[in-house]
């Protein structure tokens, strides 16, 4: 009764929880109790053998990319043109340098033999072999991908992965979609391939691929394609593989520098050879009943097309572009008759009714590997041995996420498995060394002189040659480290060993610069993203192991690198020592006035609220972590106080700085201010996210852990002491004896806001006028809708409004907007850093959610507001839609409502995504905010429990009591004994 009472008022804060849910809920909890042992389960135990080296089960996955054209890797322009340089005209008949890209394809870690689908309605242009979308120059809202696709499911070592393809039946829009968004202005909407009318009446294919690993090497695929319009239709299906490319350039590479063969040796299997990965077979099974033909074999050569793409004669008799001439051209002669090269496809024709499905299997196999299936498997058994590993496979992935995930019901469960499969999903091989790229290679024409000059000329060391996860893999696929930071708190509940992994690599010398800084992104290494990987390294440590046999060892590793990156920040970055900091945009490309990373000249320097936050957030972090390693070694005991110092320092600050410091008192905001060439200040009075970063430094201190740091609290003590100025950042709650009138059990809390500060700040965001919309917090006031803020630089004037959703402006490309949207990362650490608040006021401090309605909460109720209003973009509302997907008719029948886009950023008023469609990367931290409140509402249960146990027992104690006064009365008063009071 108690446990669904403290359910029915946490509905208050979880508003779209539906009856059914609270009835799963109990059930969830005791899920959570049962069956957290990391231990159970297939998929946990190849994740400790491939950790361990005993089999190498994430050998293959999902790391094929889905754009390798137009990025900075294959650019070899003089002037960093990469759209240009290599477009998609170019994709299928010019080899990659760097990558290899495929349609829902699988490659090994190496990325040297490759699988992906290519398809044809009868009717394109060109043979589907990779996704479409326009140029940064094209999209009236910059670079955007123009296909229908998703990541159903996935488990870490890719023992089991699930995507789906909409491919329209009729003719694919292509020119309709260059045409119509060029014609479009940054104030429109952009021309999505839905408005097209391509996938009207369901006139389209759903083309699913599925993935099931028998053994490291022993790969199962399965190709449904199911007829989703009302007519008879065909689809020509080339499940086709190759080889990258990795001997034309004259080099001596890692993945080898011979060329190597695929062969079709009997009926339907091909014998693969590659230099350093062996000799692999691949199975097709035949096609069976009247409506399939195939497979018919094609083979051709992974070179370039020299005439179609440069208008010279090719030195190559067959090239990258055999299939697509073959099948929709016409011509015959352009795949080789002797059934060998370094491309293979088996067609398949299939004709199917509507509503009718048909299955292909495949198989990628070493038959020497000891892991591999050793059974007879013909043409009779084939089908039923895929599907029979596919039913194991779909089970014990079933039984990996029921493990692992605590959401308060299955809708939200299918929301965390789908965001979660998009992450592990935007795995990606990535390949850039910047000596080899800026000198060229020895086989090839010498690139422009003019490239040292340019793009990334300061980091020649930088060598990567690695599977990292992606923010997505089509319009971002290559690294952000800001972002994958972010990616790393998500997939360490799932993959803890790759989680670390992913967080070291990026601090290792071939990837970090000499001097510390880290790669931002190959379209500018140098660019400066907001420091978190810290706070990632010390989130990964705790969430991946219980208090007592957490991998120390990763954390120290990690910290010794942080240090020099922190040591960057401070050198590079408060140049003139004052404690204030600018970092230029920070990754909030467009939030400010003007370009923040090119301030207008004449005008004087930038002071930044974030970027001065964001290192004092990085100095807590540093100091957490530093005070955990002394825990273990008293060695980092004086490193701590060196980062509790620069902490104490960055926090005065930005509060007391020139005075008043970025505080201002009249609107209860922090600022960045302008400081002029004359000496003056000028504010820059705009409420954005810029405001709310100092809420992310917070730390509380225990007593019982100062206790056992002699060295820190004798440090700590005596800076509190001598610099009597600075103590006033720090807070400090005490117990008190009354009897003894002496400190108990004191706690401290660092932090940049005071507690009335705080309160202040609080009441603006969640105001709902203001930053509190009904998906999150907006990463502008709402107050700059009506009222735009307009002031003057010098002699230019600049403002800005509240822009919801696409930028309208072209900072940045405009592909991203800062001035208005929900965004995942920065929400998440707000919702930490309340819960953090929360641990060092506890249940005394509320505050208003939403400001003006009367209703008050504690701090960690409130950060379950948050969590609640972001879990709304992803779940059914009362019209059967998804807000994030927008008002798209595909989501319309029941078939594909359960179908979610993971967007980039969010519309705060409707929820509709925008951006960058398929970033599962950070918008994948909807699954921690699902299970932290899940969390939330088993610990508020457990709470009304022990609340009716003890009044129970306060009743007895009651009875009790009154029988013994009545005693009492006749003995004669007794001395009451002291207590403990909090003040």
């Amino acid at each position: 009764f108690f446990f669904f009472f403290f359910f029915s008022f946490n509905l208050k804060v979880f508003q779209n929880t539906t009856a059914a849910t609270a009835a799963t809920v109990a059930t969830t909890m005791l899920r959570r109790k049962l069956t957290k042992n990391w231990q159970d389960g297939a998929e946990r135990r190849r994740l400790l053998a491939d950790a361990n080296r005993h089999a190498n089960w994430s050998r293959w996955g999902p790391y094929l990319s889905e754009r390798q054209w137009g990025t900075v890797r294959e650019d070899y322009s003089p002037d960093g043109s990469a759209w240009d340089y290599f477009p998609h005209e170019h994709a299928r008949s010019r080899v990659y340098r760097w990558g290899e890209d495929g349609l829902f394809g699988i490659t090994d870690r190496q990325c040297r033999l490759c699988f992906s689908l290519a398809l044809w309605n009868g009717e394109d242009p060109i043979l589907k072999e990779r996704l479409f979308g326009l140029t940064g120059s094209e999209g009236n809202h910059g670079e955007d991908v123009k296909e229908l696709y998703y990541y159903l499911d996935a488990t870490p070592t890719s023992s089991y992965l699930k995507g789906l393809y909409k491919y329209p039946q009729g003719e694919y829009p292509y020119e309709k979609l260059v045409r119509v968004n060029k014609e479009r202005g940054i104030h429109d909407l952009e021309y999505e391939v839905e408005d097209s009318g391509a996938f009207d009446e369901g006139r389209y294919w759903d083309v699913t691929t599925e993935y099931a690993k028998y053994g490291p090497n022993d790969i199962c695929v399965r190709v449904t394609v199911k007829n989703r319009g009302s007519e008879k239709k065909t689809i020509h299906v080339l499940p086709q593989v190759w080889l990258r490319n990795t001997w034309s350039w004259g080099e001596d590479l890692e993945a080898g520098s011979c060329k190597g063969s695929i062969k079709r040796n009997r009926d339907n299997v091909l014998e693969i050879n590659q230099e350093t990965l062996g000799n692999f077979q691949f199975h097709f099974e035949s096609a069976r009943g009247e409506n399939a033909q195939g497979p018919e074999f094609l083979f051709t050569d992974n070179e370039t097309n020299f005439e179609a793409v440069f208008g010279s004669e090719s030195p190559h008799k067959f090239s990258k572009d055999g299939f697509h001439r073959f099948v929709v051209n016409g011509e015959k002669d352009a795949v080789n008759p002797e059934c060998e090269g370094t491309k293979a496809a088996g067609m398949y024709r299939i004709e199917l009714e509507p509503g009718e499905s048909y299955s292909i299997h495949m198989r990628l196999v070493d038959p020497t590997d000891d892991l591999s299936f050793k059974g007879k498997v013909d043409t009779d058994t084939f089908p039923k041995k895929c599907s029979e590993l596919f039913e194991k496979a779909i089970r014990e992935a079933d039984e990996f996420y029921h493990s692992r995930l605590n959401s308060l019901s299955d809708s939200h469960t299918l929301i965390e498995r789908q965001a979660l499969a998009g992450l592990l999903w935007s795995k990606q091989f990535y390949n850039y060394n910047v000596k080899t790229w800026m000198e060229g290679d020895k086989d090839q024409p010498q690139p422009p002189q003019k490239r040292l000059e340019g793009r990334n000329r300061d980091w020649f060391h930088l060598y990567n040659r690695d599977i990292i996860s992606m923010p997505d893999k089509w319009e971002y696929p290559w690294y952000a480290t800001w972002d994958l930071a972010f990616h790393m708190v998500p997939m360490c509940v799932i993959d803890p060993e790759f989680a670390k992994d992913q967080l070291v690599l990026f601090l290792r010398e071939w990837y970090m610069h000499p001097n510390g800084a880290l790669p931002a992104y190959e379209w500018a290494f140098d660019d400066v993203n907001p420091p978190v990987h810290a706070w990632s390294c010390w989130r990964v440590y705790k969430m991946t192991a219980p208090k007592g046999s957490r991998d120390i060892k990763f954390l120290e590793k990690t910290f010794h690198k942080l240090m020099l990156n922190f040591t960057w920040w401070v050198n590079r970055k408060d140049p003139s020592g004052n404690h204030v900091f600018s970092g230029g945009f920070l990754g909030l490309d467009n939030i400010g006035l003007f370009d923040r990373s090119h301030p207008m000249e004449g005008v004087g320097d930038l002071v930044q609220a974030d970027g001065t936050s964001w290192m004092a957030f990085f100095s807590v972090t540093m100091l957490d972590i530093a005070l955990e390693l002394a825990s273990h070694n008293s060695v980092y005991e004086d490193i701590a106080s060196k980062f509790f110092e620069h902490f104490v320092e960055i926090s005065h600050a930005i509060n007391c700085f020139d005075g008043t410091g970025l505080w201002d008192e009249e609107d209860s905001f922090y600022y960045d201010h302008l400081r002029k060439e004359d000496g003056s200040t000028q504010i820059l009075r705009v409420r954005s996210m810029v405001g709310l970063i100092p809420l992310y430094a917070v730390l509380t201190l225990d007593d019982d852990l100062l206790q056992k740091l002699p060295n820190f609290k004798k440090r700590f003590d005596w800076f509190l002491k001598h610099t009597p100025e600075l103590p006033s950042q720090l807070q400090t709650i005490c117990k008190y004896d009354p009897k003894t009138k002496t400190k108990q059990a004191c706690r401290h809390l660092l932090s940049i806001p005071s507690q009335s500060k705080l309160r202040a700040i609080l009441k603006r965001v969640f105001d709902e006028d203001e930053f509190l919309s009904p998906y999150g917090i907006r990463s502008l006031s709402k107050v700059y809708d009506e009222h735009p803020y307009e002031t003057k630089i010098g002699e230019q004037t600049v403002s800005i409004k509240y822009t919801p959703a696409e930028s309208n402006t072209s900072m940045f490309g405009g592909n991203s907007n800062w001035r208005g949207p929900i965004w995942f990362p920065v929400n998440y650490l707000i919702i930490e850093a309340l819960d953090r608040y929360h641990y060092f006021y506890g249940d005394e401090m509320k505050v208003e959610v939403p400001t003006r309605s009367g209703n008050w909460m504690t701090l960690k109720e409130a950060a379950g507001v948050i969590c609640a209003r972001q879990a709304k973009l992803f779940e059914l509302n009362d019209e059967g839609r998804r807000p994030c997907n927008g008002e798209s008719t595909v989501y319309e029948n029941d078939e594909d409502k359960d179908l979610i886009l993971f967007y980039e950023y969010f519309h705060p008023e409707t929820g509709r995504g925008v951006g960058a469609s398929h970033q599962t990367g950070w918008t994948s931290l909807i699954a921690r905010c699902l299970s932290r409140y899940a969390k939330q509402i088993e610990e508020d249960a457990a709470k009304a429990k022990k609340d009716k146990h003890h009044e129970k027992k306060d009743h007895k104690h009651k009875d009790e009591k009154d029988h013994h006064d009545d005693e009492e009365k006749k003995e004669g008063p007794k001395k009451k004994s002291e207590v403990f009071v909090e003040v």
